[in-house]
């Protein structure tokens, strides 16, 4: 079983041992605005999105929990959570990836001079993005908060920590390396909680959770009303570097691309940490065993999540599906080009104060020139990601796998092959990301080789 914890939903896979995709289950998670610029989830909210989605999954399957072996957890990374240990009730709302509520925490820290230190341990630029600079504002609102987790009451974890802490009905409080090194706390060459940066975050050791490899036993199912078995939970990781496994890039230089809510590139660079100095991230992802390899990484934060905006926000489509046939139906954009920086730039630009634009519009401008250049701009951002990549690593890269859901549109990703000048090669299931958490635990049971991994993924081009 794989439980997917996404920005949006959930989703749970059920494979059998020959690989095969047996169930289904998936649950919406409401999303919380309080302010502009800010992002929220409710993370009971996100409890019962993974509990109802597991009870689809297993109904779908025609199979008892008692079939169930090793669970996998993915999850949206950076989101932060914050709940008492006793009780296990969160201290207020999960801060998501996507909120810039940090944004002046960040360029204080700037102002002081610390993004090398940051950068250097870490990987990682500052930026809201990041849970370390959430985790501060959150024991910045009320000391107490700080006192409390000083003394051990007060436990941090990312979407993953959270649900496995449910799952074992309080037993385990862990999470993996890939998850870890995206918290600005987590040092990516000792591989261990960085005491100089908790120090500057006003962050207490005693909250955070042990972190082990993507493959590994997490913690066995206690939650019987959840799933009644005594499941093992023996694979975990990052959506995004679940994604990278699920999609076979077991090697230096295999690299992936997630047309989700955001765009996420990874590109495996093996024992080697390669330090960008063009706005990359250097971070951490799973060998064929699911160890720790590095990687480097381009998130672009607004993908997907245009083409919402589009149906949702100015009734252009009514599916996201359609836009497919209307980019099609005409030749091309005519000048007109969509920078979607709703929440600021990722990578390479790092801009949080950014924001959206849509320039070249003219009166003749149509709805499909819209929708085409909402398209194009998903396929503009990774090009840029994989110039930096290339450049960055010395390798050159010889295909871009893909998945998520942007990638079933046919004329993105042949946009995205034309201008990048390599093949798209995109899975029959584009599910990647919850399937790399199936392969890591079914690994970690030794149920699959990596290379039966390989077989299981059944690509087109």
């Amino acid at each position: 079983m794989a439980i997917d914890s996404g920005t949006t939903s959930t989703t749970v896979l059920i494979l059998s041992p020959e690989g095969d995709l047996v169930g289904r289950g998936s649950a919406e998670i409401p999303q919380i605005y309080p302010r502009p610029g800010w992002v929220e989830h409710d993370p009971e909210a996100i409890w019962k999105a993974a509990v109802e989605a597991i009870h689809q999954a297993l109904s779908s399957a025609g199979i008892s929990a008692g079939h169930v072996g090793p669970v996998g957890v993915t999850n949206q990374r950076e989101t932060t959570i914050v709940w008492d240990r006793s009780t296990g009730r969160p201290v207020m709302n999960a801060i998501v990836w996507q909120c810039r509520r940090t944004s002046e925490i960040c360029a204080s820290l700037k102002r002081r001079g610390l993004e090398g230190t940051f950068r250097r341990k870490t990987g990682l630029v500052l930026d809201p993005y990041f849970s370390g600079t959430k985790l501060k504002w959150i024991l910045d609102a009320d000391p107490e908060l700080t006192r409390r987790a000083r003394k051990g009451d007060l436990l941090f974890g990312t979407v993953d920590t959270w649900l496995l802490w449910r799952l074992t009905g309080g037993a385990s409080h862990a999470t993996d390396v890939t998850n870890a090194s995206r918290t600005l706390m987590f040092n990516i060459h000792t591989r261990d909680w960085d005491d100089e940066l908790l120090q500057i975050l006003g962050v207490p050791r005693e909250m955070l959770p042990r972190v082990q490899p993507s493959a590994s036993r997490f913690g066995t199912v206690a939650d019987f009303t959840v799933l009644p078995s005594n499941a093992e939970v023996l694979g975990m990781a990052g959506d995004q570097q679940a994604a990278l496994y699920g999609q076979g890039c077991f090697g230096p230089g295999e690299a992936k691309n997630t047309y989700g809510t955001g765009c996420f590139l990874l590109m495996n660079t093996g024992s080697k940490a390669v330090q960008s100095t063009a706005g990359l991230l250097t971070t951490l992802a799973a060998d064929s065993r699911g160890q720790p390899v590095f990687a480097l990484e381009g998130a672009v934060f607004i993908a997907g999540a245009a083409v919402q905006w589009l149906r949702d926000g100015l009734s252009l489509i009514a599916r996201a599906a359609e836009t497919d046939a209307v980019a099609a139906s005409v030749p091309s954009t005519e000048g007109v080009f969509f920078v979607p920086a709703f929440t600021g730039l990722g990578a390479p630009h790092w801009d949080p104060e950014a924001r959206g634009a849509i320039v070249g519009l003219t009166r003749g401008t149509t709805r499909a020139h819209l929708v085409r250049a909402t398209l194009e701009a998903m396929a503009f951002q990774t090009h840029d990601v994989l110039e930096c990549m290339g450049r960055e690593s010395g390798i050159a890269l010889k295909e871009l796998k893909v998945d998520g859901g942007a990638s079933a549109n046919n004329f993105l990703m042949q946009f995205q092959a034309d201008l990048s000048g390599v093949p798209v090669d995109r899975p029959l299931n584009v599910e990647s990301t919850a399937l790399g958490a199936a392969f890591l635990a079914g690994v970690g049971a030794e149920i699959w080789s990596p290379e039966e991994l390989l077989k299981i993924r059944c690509t087109e081009r």
